[in-house]
């Protein structure tokens, strides 16, 4: 019996470079724990910074192009991927002029609100901010205080 997910969201590639790379071992818990139980989705502009930022940061001896090709794979297999295409740029140019986003990340939140994700897990965007009164972007290593 394939084990239920408990929330479906969109993932940010911090969160999968902090899972697969990182020296912050606490970091590095909340996100393969999050990247386990949850029923995640991603875009291909996800999947193209995380191997930027493997090939980038990574041991490079250790990180080789089949490497890369299997991580490719992996993604395919294990999450929803959405598509770039001239539709989600548009949205995500309209998205960036009203809420002062990168282009970058409006390409990311306009993927997410594609997906029907209600959560946007990123550290690095506007933790709290809510997206067209339906997404919600949630930082997920932030202290409590």
């Amino acid at each position: 019996m394939k084990e239920s997910k408990s929330l479906r969201c969109f993932v940010d590639t911090n969160v999968f470079l902090y899972g697969f790379i990182s020296q912050d071992q606490k970091k590095k818990e909340i996100a393969k724990s999050l990247l386990k139980k949850n029923e995640v989705v991603v875009s291909t502009q996800i999947i193209n910074e995380v191997l930027a930022n493997i090939f980038k940061k990574g041991d490079k001896s250790q990180f080789s192009e089949e490497k890369a090709m299997k991580l490719i794979a992996s993604f395919y297999r294990k999450y929803e991927v959405v598509e770039l295409d001239k539709k989600l740029m548009k949205e995500a140019c309209i998205l960036r002029k009203v809420y002062q986003f990168s282009f970058w990340d409006g390409l990311i939140v306009s993927a997410a609100l594609r997906s029907t994700c209600k959560i946007l897990y990123s550290e690095d965007m506007h933790d709290g901010l809510e997206v067209e009164g339906v997404l919600k972007i949630v930082n997920p290593f932030k202290e409590e205080k």
